[in-house]
Parts: C-alpha cells; structure tokens; sequence
C-alpha cells in the first residue's frame, strides 16, 4: 500500500478528473464587460485548477493565443450563420487556414464545432446545410492533414426530442431524424467524432422533483419499458438520447455533454436556485460522469463533460439566471467550489458560500463514515481516489509519516479518506454512499494520534 499510495497521491487529481474515458471541460463563454484578459484565464486554469478542457463559442485569436503551451485541449466553434457558406470548399479551407493553421500544434485544438444546437433555430438554411458544412470542413482538415487531430461535431438541445420520458421512449423529431440527424450520425460514426448535447436538468426541475435534479436520495423513476429504476434526471436525459439514436442504429457513437449546469442566483421563487444548489448539482455531476458508473442503458462508462460556464457573464439577456451560470467571479474567486482547484489555490479561496437553509435531518450526535464490512478493495482504492482527488488535504494524515498511515492498509486509508469527505461535506447520509460501499457508524473510528 505504500507503494501505491507513492505513485498514486500525484495523479489523484487527474485521475478523478479523466476517468477512463471522460474529462471535465468547462464553457468559456464572454458575454460580459468585465473578464480578465485571455492569458489571465489560461494561466489560472493551467496553474489553479485540474481543468483540461475549454469550449469557446468562436475562434478568437487572442484566445487561441493565450492557449498556446498549455496543453489545455480547446474546442472551437463555428457561428451558425456561417455554415451556409461552409459548404463551399474556398470558404471551408480558408476558414481553417485563418482559424485553426496558424495556431496548431502550440495551442491543443482537438475539435471544431459547427453552430451550436441549429436545429432548434428553426432557420432551413442553417439546418439542410449543417451537414455538408461539417463534411466540407472535414475536407478542409484532410487538406492539412488536421483531420486525425480534430474532431467536427455540432451541440444539440435536448429539443431534438420528440419523446423522452420514460427514456426507452426516446426519439428523435419526425423529419430531422432521418433527413439531417441520420446522416450527422452517419458521419460522426465515419470521423470517430462524438454526438454533443446540452442537457440542463435545471430547466426541468421543479420543487416537487428538486433532488431527483440536483442528484439527492429520492424514490427514483421507474421506466416501465424496462424495468430499470431512474435515480436522477441527467441520466434520464442521457438515455433518452441513446434510445434515439439506437433508433436510428448508432449505438456506437460516443455522447459527449457539451454544456449542463446550475445557476447561483435567480429571480425570486425559482426553486433551488442559489449558490448551495448549484454547488451541490456541479461537484455531485464531476463525480457521476467521471465514476464509470455510466446510465442504467449505458453502463460502465464515463462521459466527456462541459460545465457551463466558466464565468458569470453580467450582458447576457434574459431572466437572471442567464447571468449566474459561472463557477468564478470575474475576479477569478470562485463563485463556489466543486473540487477543480489544486490545493495551492484553494488556501486563497472560500470553499463554499454560507449554505442556503434546505430541510435536511439533523444528525443524533456525531456520526462518521467507514467502509462496509464486505467492501472490495478495489472499490475502497477508488474511494481514496476520489477523496484525496477533491482535496489533498483530506488525505494528508494518511501519507508517509502522517498520524494515520498505520496500520498501512487499503481499509484503513480508505476509511479516513472517505471520513474526512463525509465530515467536510456536511455529514449527510449520501455523502457515505460511495458506490454503497460506505455505511454511517454513531462510533468514532479515531485511535491514537489518528483523530477522525
């Protein structure tokens, strides 16, 4: 365990980030007057945080620029109302010579947008011509020979949808499902790029369904169809997804979530809305796209995340929430904390704001987190895994000659990490779920010097 413990602390953070097969990106969106110049943004990125992925909604040079040496991998995009004139060759191999060639390799850009959730403008113009813009753009990277490094996929809405509930109903609308979804896939399947959508359980939340959205212990939602048991919304949406394209038969297409988020602040008697919640919603959807865990019809894996957004942006139009999507101030402090800062930063920043008074039971007494009686090591590995990955400093008394490292075990370490996680999350019952290999005990673990 000693030897594992060595190798491991150092690549905790990127572990629980990546996953197997997933990372966590976020949305760096700029409608506002008062972000920090570009380079500011890489650097804290690159320096303060355990971010690896950046979405940007154009194709700013300045940006592309402040990327460079980062190795940060940067996703692109392409205004609609550019993906009529796309279609033309010139247009499409000039558009990459100017956007994308003179940035590449310094600066990591691994995928090319092509609009963002056309469909659900309604424009024809955009929607007959956003796959052939997609498949004249790929020709423009075989050009340069940048079409093994970048990817070409488009954001969808979850309005693509004509059904959704229960998820095994899902399928796409009746005309874009064969006339422009079929062939998308059809081609993402051809470029080994992902299907991308945008679902936001917070739109379909209301107070009466508020922790099947944020991810909370609830009854759950059975899907009749299959007899699989639904235990939050974000999954619902995923499978709804699948179903639809299983439809169409593409269930070898990888989903990537291009944007999902919470709002901190809204207009009053919007429910959930405040910096708890969004909190709450941001660290529980890092944990379950990145545990492998996957969906009840997509099991055993991760998936590729955006968090939107990045900032608080103050000119963005619409109710207030619009405004209050954003992880960090303009300053840089964090509007809230999920885990993404490296321990070095956080010693400068609140971890969480004063919580929001939600009706919760109080704990009887002080109560700890401990491995179940059967757990299996492995599991109990990852557990620590993930602990030490929010926060080294949960993981500091286990290390070396810390005052908990003996007895050396995998149950013993495993035990304080997920302890300390349980205690710094507020003592909640399923803050000791840990893939049901945790259990809550009223009888202090501590002995010795080792205080839990």
């Amino acid at each position: 365990m000693q030897k594992f413990l060595a190798f491991m602390f150092p690549l905790l953070l990127s572990v629980y980030v990546q996953g197997v097969d997933g990372s966590i990106g976020v949305n760096y969106g700029t409608v506002a007057n008062n972000l920090p110049a570009p380079e500011q943004v890489a650097h804290f990125l690159l320096e303060s945080t355990i971010i690896n992925r950046v979405r940007l909604f154009d194709a700013n040079p300045e940006m592309l620029k402040a990327f460079a040496h980062t190795g940060i991998a940067i996703t692109v995009t392409v205004p609609n109302d550019q993906i009529p004139h796309l279609t033309k060759l010139n247009f499409a191999q000039q558009w990459v010579k100017t956007n994308i060639v003179p940035h590449v390799p310094a600066t990591n850009i691994v995928r090319i947008l092509v609009g963002n959730e056309v469909l659900s403008t309604a424009n024809k113009l955009f929607i007959v011509n956003l796959v052939p813009a997609m498949q004249v753009l790929h020709t423009a990277l075989v050009g340069e020979s940048l079409d093994r490094r970048i990817q070409i996929s488009t954001p969808h809405s979850l309005g693509i949808l004509a059904d959704s509930s229960p998820p095994s109903t899902g399928k796409f609308r009746e005309g874009y499902d064969s006339h422009v979804l079929k062939p998308l896939l059809s081609f993402l399947k051809a470029t080994n790029s992902p299907f991308m959508i945008n679902p936001y359980p917070f739109f379909g939340s209301s107070a009466d369904i508020l922790d099947y959205a944020l991810f909370r212990p609830n009854a759950g939602v059975l899907d009749e169809n299959t007899k699989l048991t639904y235990a939050n919304m974000l999954d619902g949406q995923l499978d709804a997804v699948f179903s639809a394209m299983k439809l169409l038969g593409f269930t070898d297409v990888d989903i990537v979530i291009a944007e999902t988020g919470w709002p901190s602040k809204g207009d009053t008697g919007q429910a959930g809305v405040d910096a708890e919640s969004a909190a709450e919603y941001n660290r529980k959807l890092v944990q379950h796209v990145t545990s492998g865990i996957g969906t009840p019809l997509m099991p055993n894996r991760t998936f590729e995340t955006y968090i939107f957004a990045l900032f608080n942006e103050d000119l963005k139009p619409g109710p207030m929430c619009e405004r209050n999507f954003g992880l960090f101030q303009p300053d840089l402090t964090p509007v809230y904390n999920i885990g993404i800062l490296r321990p070095t930063a956080k010693a400068n920043f609140p971890s969480y704001p004063t919580p929001a008074v939600r009706p919760m039971p109080a704990p009887k007494g002080k109560t700890w987190c401990v491995p179940k009686s059967g757990a299996d090591e492995e599991a109990l590995k990852r557990n620590i895994d993930y602990a030490c990955g929010l926060d080294m400093e949960y993981c500091e008394p286990i290390q070396g000659s810390g005052a908990c490292f003996y007895p050396n075990t995998v149950r013993a370490h495993a035990a304080y990490a997920m302890n300390a996680y349980f205690q710094a999350m507020g003592r909640n019952d399923f803050d000791c779920d840990f893939r049901q290999t945790g259990a809550v005990t009223n009888k202090d673990p501590s002995y010795g010097n080792c205080k839990y």
